[in-house]
C-alpha cells in the first residue's frame, strides 16, 4: 500500500535552486531501481532522477539539491538549442546553411546567397517556417536512406520489409526481428558517410542479428568508413539533437 501511495502520489517532475537557478528535474520510478540516480541527456539538457520503488519524494529532493551543483556543470556543456527560423544556422549533409525565410511562393530550396554561402530558402508565411524546413529535411533524409538502402540490398542480397523515419533520442537507427529498419531523419544533418554506415550497420542486422565479430565482420565488407563514421557520431552525434 505504501508503494502504491508514494507512485500515485508523485509529481511528473521537481524544481532544485542552486545558485539562485530554477532546475528542473524529471521523475522516474522504477520498480527494479535499487539507488536514486540522476541523468542529463547531452542531446536534449533533460535531467531524470530514477528512484527506488520505496524512496519518498522528500528523501529524492534531497538528493536532488545536494548535487545541484553536478547537474548545473553538465547542462553547460549541453549544446544551445537552434530554431527552424530565419537566420538560423543548420547542417545539411555536413554542410552549413543559412534559413532564409521568404513570403512570395511556397517552398524550400537549396540556393547559395550572393557571396556563395548556401542556404535554404523558405517561402510560406513566417509562423510555418519551422514546420516547412522540418518536413523538407525529413524529406531529404528519406530520400538518401531509401538511396542507401537500395545500394546496400544489391551487396548484401537481401533488403528490409519496411523502412521508417523517426525522431529517436536513444538510437540513430535499429533492425527489427521481423526485417523491419528505423532511422532519425537528423542524420540528414551529419556528412553522408555518416548516414550511409548507419544503413550498413542496420542492414547487416538483417543477417546477424547481434553485435558478434561475424557482424563486425559483414559491416566492414559491406562499408568502408565503419570507423570513421563511429569517430564522428562519438564526437558530434549528441549535437545534431539540438536543432529543431
Amino acid at each position: 500500500m505504501r508503494v502504491a501511495a508514494l507512485r500515485g502520489s508523485d509529481p511528473d517532475h521537481i524544481d532544485i535552486l542552486h545558485e539562485g537557478a530554477k532546475l528542473r528535474v524529471a521523475l522516474r520510478r522504477r520498480p527494479t531501481a535499487r539507488r536514486l540516480t540522476l541523468r542529463v541527456s547531452s542531446a536534449t539538457g533533460e535531467v531524470v532522477m530514477t528512484l527506488p520503488a520505496c524512496t519518498s519524494l522528500a528523501v529524492a529532493r534531497t538528493f536532488a539539491a545536494s548535487h545541484g551543483g553536478w547537474i548545473a556543470m553538465r547542462l553547460a556543456k549541453v549544446p544551445g538549442r537552434v530554431a527552424f527560423e530565419s537566420g538560423a544556422e543548420l547542417p545539411l549533409r555536413g554542410v552549413n546553411h543559412r534559413i532564409v525565410h521568404r513570403s512570395e511562393r511556397s517552398g524550400v530550396t537549396q540556393v547559395a546567397d550572393d557571396g556563395g554561402v548556401p542556404v535554404l530558402s523558405v517561402a510560406c508565411e513566417a509562423p510555418h517556417v519551422p514546420r516547412r524546413v522540418r518536413d523538407f529535411l525529413e524529406r531529404e533524409a528519406r530520400r538518401d536512406l531509401a538511396h542507401a538502402v537500395t545500394i546496400y540490398t544489391e551487396k548484401l542480397g537481401q533488403g528490409p520489409k519496411r523502412m521508417t523515419i523517426r525522431d529517436t533520442r536513444s538510437r540513430w537507427g535499429s533492425c527489427t526481428a521481423r526485417g523491419e529498419l528505423n532511422f532519425s531523419w537528423r542524420l540528414i544533418l551529419a556528412p553522408p558517410l555518416v548516414l550511409d554506415y548507419l544503413v550498413a550497420h542496420e542492414m547487416a542486422h538483417l543477417r546477424e542479428m547481434n553485435h558478434s565479430s561475424q557482424f563486425w565482420a559483414l559491416l566492414g565488407s559491406l562499408c568502408p568508413h565503419v570507423e570513421d563514421a563511429e569517430r564522428w557520431l562519438k564526437r558530434n552525434g549528441a549535437s545534431l539533437h539540438r536543432y529543431g
